[in-house]
């Protein structure tokens, strides 16, 4: 089991591009269940954390492993 603050020590790499996507700075968890419904991570090079248009989200379903050091996802962008 991971805790919320697990993520955020995670890299984010997309397998479709090869492409390092960042780490986590945030989750969209839903308020009912408790379950994870999305990864946010910040754009390159952008670093306003007020912003939502200044971010990735991965729905939880792309995802496609999640190791000690690394979250692996399957995304078009």
């Amino acid at each position: 089991m991971f805790r919320a603050s697990d993520f955020k020590c995670k890299e984010v790499i997309n397998l479709i591009t090869g492409e390092r996507l960042g780490f986590v700075c945030d989750l969209e968890i839903d308020e009912c269940s408790g379950k994870i419904l999305a990864l946010i991570l910040p754009q390159k090079g952008k670093i306003s954390i007020f912003s939502k248009n200044d971010r990735i989200v991965i729905p939880w379903d792309c995802i496609t492993k999640i190791s000690c050091d690394i979250i692996l996802v399957k995304l078009i962008i």
